[in-house]
């Protein structure tokens, strides 16, 4: 199929759309298998609706469903994903630049501005951003061949006690975590040491320009560093 007569994203409903995104951003860099439980917790929707739609997205040739498996974004599944999270992404960046939104709003606000946003406008705005590759989160922006270059990057929770690190990627979901997040100073960019790791799986304690504080492992572990 050419480049030309490929499916674009305006092709398809905005839910298959989303869901398309979820499935790309779970599978991770290795095309693992996701999770069909995996998909309705993260979608907030009940199993048998994320069910019905994989079924759905599977006859339509979008992705690879087998049974108690999993599912796995198809060649042109993938591509549609790949061109939504470049719209939502560039859309975060813009809207933290030009109209100065944090990071806990605008994710809500691409949300609801992706499906409407042409090639032109999408162009236009890669243009005006001088073609980045990251978005206000530290999450990795297609460039328009839609490949993808990841910064070399680490869970928080893999720095021993001493270690300094620059964040590179925060968790872009829950405003209020962001919010937090912002109110230490651990947003990507920013400086971070920690200082010391409680035993047992307890908190770690980390100096940020915002000061020491401790912050728990499970949220550490979705912040990615780099040396």
């Amino acid at each position: 199929m050419s480049a030309r007569s490929a499916p674009k994203p305006a092709d398809f409903s905005d839910a298959v759309q989303d869901y398309l995104r979820e499935i790309y951003k779970l599978q991770g860099g290795d095309g693992a298998r996701v999770k069909t439980s995996t998909l309705a917790r993260e979608m907030g929707v009940a199993p048998p609706s994320a069910t019905g739609m994989v079924k759905r997205l599977a006859a339509m040739g979008l992705v690879d469903h087998q049974l108690y498996r999993g599912v796995r974004l198809t060649r042109t599944g993938e591509r549609i994903a790949l061109e939504v999270t470049r719209h939502h992404r560039l859309l975060e960046l813009y809207l933290a630049k030009t109209l100065e939104l944090g990071l806990d709003a605008v994710h809500a606000e691409a949300d609801r501005l992706e499906h409407a946003l042409s090639e032109n406008l999408e162009a236009r705005i890669d243009d005006a951003l001088s073609s980045p590759t990251q978005d206000p989160h530290g999450d990795p922006i297609p460039d328009a061949s839609l490949r993808i270059a990841r910064a070399e990057a680490r869970p928080l929770t893999a720095l021993e006690p001493g270690d300094q690190a620059i964040v590179e990627q925060v968790p872009d979901r829950d405003g209020e975590v962001l919010r937090y997040l912002s109110m230490l100073g651990l947003v990507p960019g920013q400086d971070v040491e920690l200082l010391d790791a409680a035993p047992f799986g307890g908190p770690l304690t980390i100096r940020t320009s915002g000061g020491e504080t401790a912050i728990s492992r499970e949220l550490a572990a979705q912040i990615r560093v780099s040396s």
